[in-house]
């Protein structure tokens, strides 16, 4: 996303949506930070090996995990 302020303003009008011209500032803003948190996850590195686990449990514990207990 190159320009986000344009951005905003596209967006905004598509759906019809007004922004207060005090709160435009702010929704530039956060979208700008949004946007660096997101880079973080889609650019992080993971294995080719790694797959999706079809169910989420949060009370397992993968095995190298349970070796150190």
């Amino acid at each position: 996303m190159n320009n986000i302020s344009e951005y905003v303003h596209q967006t905004a009008n598509l759906i019809d949506l007004p922004i207060n011209p005090e709160y435009h500032e702010g929704v530039i803003y956060n979208l700008e930070k949004i946007a660096e948190l997101a880079k973080l996850i889609t650019e992080f590195p993971l294995d080719d090996k790694i797959e999706i686990a079809p169910v989420f449990d949060p009370s397992f514990e993968p095995e190298a995990t349970q070796k150190f207990q």
